[in-house]
């Protein structure tokens, strides 16, 4: 299984809104050759995390792939999309156009300075969380053998909501 969340809180560069450009990255992941997107989750809503003063909410969501990938390659190919579509990195945490995370990648453990799986902070984050929920009920933690939903029911309350 190959997990990947996808945000956005800025408008693309030819102004799409950034749940526009969130369902074009869908569909670019869809496409990527050898993997199959077996399912998406709906998209939510999220303040940003850390709190940026100021900074617009995010449209989250996660893809459940299937097929054949090499992690590293896989995360160079999400790049590849994300610099498609102007993602600029000036500083951590910054507004984005685009954000695509590879959360898990059939349960890969990875610990280099290119690559950490299953993402380091994704058991913190709300945002992620409930979308992956959505995707993968009783998904398990590779570290930890912790399931999606006993990660969500640890977590402090947090600013997101489904979006209709």
């Amino acid at each position: 299984m190959i997990l990947v969340g996808i945000g956005a809180n800025l408008p693309g560069a030819d102004g799409a809104a950034p749940r526009a450009t969130c369902a074009a990255a869908l569909r670019e992941l869809a496409a990527l050759p050898g993997l199959r997107l077996l399912a998406a989750s709906r998209w939510w809503e999220s303040a940003p995390v850390p709190p940026m003063p100021g900074a617009p909410w995010f449209v989250n969501g996660v893809a459940r792939l299937d097929g054949a990938a090499e992690p590293a390659a896989l995360l160079a190919a999400l790049h590849g999309i994300e610099a498609r579509h102007h993602r600029a990195r000036p500083f951590p945490n910054a507004p984005r156009t685009l954000d695509l995370d590879l959360l898990d990648c059939h349960g890969a453990l990875a610990a280099t300075p290119a690559l950490t799986l299953p993402h380091p902070r994704l058991h913190l984050r709300g945002f992620v969380l409930h979308p992956l929920a959505e995707v993968a009920p009783g998904w398990r933690h590779p570290l930890t053998g912790a399931t999606v939903e006993a990660m969500l029911a640890a977590l402090p309350p947090q600013e997101l909501r489904p979006l209709a």
